[in-house]
């Protein structure tokens, strides 16, 4: 399931290259325009990290970190690098600041050492682990109560997804978005179908993991 990005600039030459240095290493990219545009995107796509320049148009970069209703690894990239502007970026959550102009390879550099300071971008043989369970993101594979378990591909992305975002609560068209992708075809029952078998292969006497919140979607969390 590769990491998605969100990178907002109103410059087309540098939406251009950064798109372009980002997607060679295999992530997802959205991009925007304007600051309204990177909010909408940032609700509909669920992007794992947003790389956004202060002065942009309708919403500026600071005011898009501001109306996140959810916690996302922030970078600002920005012609500003006054340290008074450097100092309200991070005042405000930001987890790194880039100077334009800026190396696309330091910029691809800096963006990886985020996400995995986040716990979002795996280094070999990192591992997700709780209580019970411990989820290896890259060999795939999954034990509980220290027993190998067998999940279909898409069972085994929507584990990480959740994993990753403890607490969180996502709704089924969100998990559809995020998990199955814009062109599947299926409905929100395919998620619930999905949960069902996850819930049924991590039985566990000890502990629950995926659990449903009412009225809203499921979420990951460890709970005897």
């Amino acid at each position: 399931m590769p990491v998605k990005i969100l990178v907002a600039d109103d410059e087309p030459n540098i939406l251009e290259v950064v798109e372009l240095y980002l997607r060679r290493e295999g992530f997802l990219v959205f991009t925007a325009a304007d600051g309204q545009q990177a909010l909408e995107l940032d609700e509909t796509c669920r992007p794992d990290l947003l790389l956004l320049d202060v002065m942009l148009p309708k919403l500026s970069g600071w005011e898009i970190c501001r109306a996140l209703p959810r916690h996302v690894p922030i970078i600002f990239l920005t012609a500003k690098g006054a340290e008074n502007d450097k100092i309200t970026g991070f005042s405000l959550g930001a987890d790194d600041y880039i100077t334009k102009p800026f190396s696309p390879k330091e910029l691809v550099a800096r963006v990886k050492a985020v996400l995995r300071r986040s716990g979002i971008l795996f280094e070999s043989g990192q591992k997700l682990s709780f209580p019970g369970l411990v989820i290896t993101p890259e060999t795939q594979t999954v034990e509980c109560q220290g027993a190998s378990i067998m999940l279909s591909p898409k069972e085994f992305d929507l584990l990480v997804f959740l994993a990753r975002y403890q607490r969180q609560v996502f709704s089924r068209d969100q998990l559809l978005l995020n998990i199955w992708g814009y062109d599947f075809e299926g409905d929100a029952r395919t998620v619930d179908a999905t949960v069902k078998r996850l819930r049924h292969k991590l039985d566990n006497a000890a502990y629950t993991y995926i659990h449903t919140v009412w009225g809203k979607g499921y979420k990951f969390e460890v709970a005897p």
